[in-house]
């Protein structure tokens, strides 16, 4: 039986792949998770490629200041030893890259007053950081939906007609299922269908119109896709066509009873001027 000698150096482990190795030399960090008292610090401000230290510095402070905090030059001077010419220059660094906002406003009483706003992500503004006095949260306004376009009028909104382009609409979605509509969209779409009817279309002609090459990418607003279509692509008028007049009736000549003068008529009688002299002297 073989015994091992205490004495011997042990044998050395090979390296686990993927295991972190802190290279010789570099930088080692020794962490510990904040619970209290700390600001958050995004890489884009602590490793900025143009900004100063004494601008990184300060904007690091002013972030981790409470709102309604003094960040005047006067109050940061009298803060740090850099002196005012630095630190006035270091804001206008944080300025020019979004850092900061500084504006002036006139208050009660016709002050003038700086207002600060500390963006940590520039670009990026939120309704919380342009205001961040203390007050009543302000209520979210939900988005309005978008209307849909204006489609043509009929020149005579009659019930059937309308109803008839109502029936042309609620089949469009056995020929592509994207084409379903609300009962909102209907109404709104009915009297643009009712203006392709009325220039001698019939609703197969309009159905096919409104569904021949649709596109191949999701229609999001199929009402809107089909307002637009009514619009665009109404066709003209027919043709004024005057009515006929129907020909004029040629009654029979007729005797009149009275002076023998001969006139048109449908039966015997009286001429016109043997009825007025009648007339009058009755």
């Amino acid at each position: 039986m073989d015994t091992q000698n205490p004495s011997a150096p042990p044998r050395p482990q090979s390296r686990t792949e993927g295991k972190n190795h802190p290279r010789v030399g570099g930088l080692v960090h020794e962490n510990a998770r904040h619970t209290e008292r700390f600001t958050v610090i995004g890489n884009h401000l602590a490793q900025h490629p143009e900004l100063s230290l004494v601008a990184r510095g300060l904007a690091l402070y002013i972030q981790s200041l409470p709102a309604g905090a003094s960040v005047d030059i006067k109050t940061l001077a009298s803060r740090f030893p850099e002196g005012r010419d630095r630190i006035a220059a270091a804001l206008r660094e944080l300025e020019a890259h979004g850092y900061l906002r500084r504006t002036r406003e006139r208050v009660a009483g016709g002050h003038i007053v700086t207002r600060t706003v500390s963006c940590n992500r520039p670009g990026h503004r939120s309704r919380a950081g342009e205001d961040q006095a203390p007050g009543p949260p302000k209520k979210r306004q939900e988005p309005r939906p978008r209307r849909l376009p204006a489609v043509p009028q009929p020149g005579y909104r009659s019930p059937a007609l309308i109803q008839q382009a109502i029936d042309v609409l609620s089949t469009l979605r056995r020929h592509d299922p994207r084409l379903l509509l609300s009962a909102t969209d209907t109404e709104h779409l009915a009297p643009g269908v009712a203006a392709w009817l009325e220039r001698d279309l019939t609703p197969t002609a309009v159905r096919d119109a409104l569904t021949a090459r649709l596109p191949s990418e999701p229609l999001h607003r199929p009402a809107a896709f089909l307002a637009h279509r009514l619009t665009a692509e109404l066709p003209p008028l027919p043709p004024y066509r005057p009515p006929v007049q129907p020909p004029e009736t040629r009654h029979p000549l007729q005797t009149c009873d009275t002076c023998d003068r001969a006139f048109r008529a449908p039966s015997p009688g009286h001429c016109r001027d043997c009825r007025g002299d009648l007339a009058s002297a009755a």
